[in-house]
Order: structure tokens, then sequence, then C-alpha cells
């Protein structure tokens, strides 16, 4: 089975084009203001309509109310949210009946309590486990914070699952042999700096996971 790859939080043409030419089978957009990664609908829409058709296109929110969902759907038309922050099962089934588009749940891990939560999540088409930043991390975002969990946390026979939180090009390898992921994502570890994404690292990123799977 190859490895499905997202990569998340693009913001140019330049490397939305890079990760779609690479075989990105998910690509992520940010809509969340205190992330370097964030991007406005108008910045969003052209980098949908690069990957349309060819990637599955995600929409990142945290905690996003009702009208900027529909907003989102309204000009993105994307494939799937992502919702990244302290969304409830209950938010989640509101979400999907209210866009009509696949949701994709974050899990944020420290430990095994963390990831047993994941069940309560029904609704949610997928479920992102992503590394809980530490409380020490000044300025921590909800997600790309370039920190990983203890990968042996995950049941290998887990199911449909995304594997984040600190994953680049050397290690993804090794984080797909330990949790049998079927599907990874990767943000800060094609990055140059925070919210620069790399085109380089990113064909490297995919080339190695593709491998790996």
């Amino acid at each position: 089975m190859t490895v499905k790859v997202k990569i998340c939080g693009l913001s140019n043409v330049e490397t939305m084009k890079a990760a779609v030419d690479a075989g990105a089978d998910f690509v992520g957009l940010v809509f969340y203001e205190k992330s370097p990664r964030n991007v406005s609908l108008s910045q969003a829409k052209p980098l949908a309509d690069i990957a349309r058709g060819k990637s599955k296109i995600v929409a990142l929110v945290v905690d996003a109310h009702d009208e900027m969902l529909q907003r989102i759907s309204e000009v993105l038309r994307p494939d799937y949210f992502q919702c990244h922050g302290n969304e409830t099962p209950q938010r989640i089934a509101e979400i999907y009946a209210l866009t009509k588009t696949r949701v994709i749940k974050a899990i944020k891990v420290a430990d095994a309590k963390d990831i047993k939560l994941a069940k309560d999540f029904g609704a949610a088409d997928y479920l992102l486990f992503d590394a809980k930043a530490p409380e020490t991390l000044r300025d921590a975002l909800p997600g790309g914070n370039g920190h990983q969990f203890d990968w042996k946390l995950l049941n290998r026979d887990a199911g449909t699952f995304i594997l984040a939180g600190g994953l680049n090009a050397e290690n993804v390898a090794e984080a797909i042999r330990i949790t049998g992921a079927p599907m990874v994502d990767v943000s800060s570890g094609v990055e140059r700096t925070p919210g620069v994404k790399d085109v380089a690292r990113i064909r490297k990123f995919i080339e190695q996971a593709k491998a790996a799977g």
C-alpha cells in the first residue's frame, strides 16, 4: 500500500505547484490568523484551483464559527475541513451537517490517554494524530510546531488515521515503519523558516514517504 501524503500550510503558487506535481495526495490551506501559514480566502482561491482535481484540498480551521465555515465552503469548495482546535465530537458532526464537507479532526497527543479520546470522534472521516505542544513552548500554535510524540503509542491497527508532528524527510520512513501510518502530514518539516515552504524539501519528503509505504 502506498502511503498518502498531505503537505499543509501552503501559501504561494510555487510551492503549491511543487506539492501537486510531486504527487501530494492532499494539500492544506490554513485559515488561522495567528499562524505564519495563514492565508486569506482571496489568496487561497487561486492556490486551490491549482490543486483541484489533482490533490484533495483541505481547509484547516481552529474553532471556526458557522459563518466562516460557510464562507470557506462557498469560495474554496474544499474536499475536507481539518479541525485543529478544541472542537467536540458534537461540533464535528455539526460542521459536517452544515457544510456537507468531509472532516479531519486533529487529536493532540502527549500520552496514551489522548489517543483514547479519538474513539469519540466517529463523525470524522480521518483522525490526525499530532504532537501536543509542551506547556513551556512560547507562542505555541494548534499545530505545525515541529514537535513529535512517541510513535509507539499508536496501534498499527488503528485504521484510517493521519500521522503528523515533527515529521521531515529524514524521519518519515521510520515513523511509517513504527506506526503503520497509511497517511502522513507535514508542515514545518518542509520549511526554511516558519511559514516559508521549500520546494526541494517538499519533493524529498513526498519521495521518502512514498518509498516507505
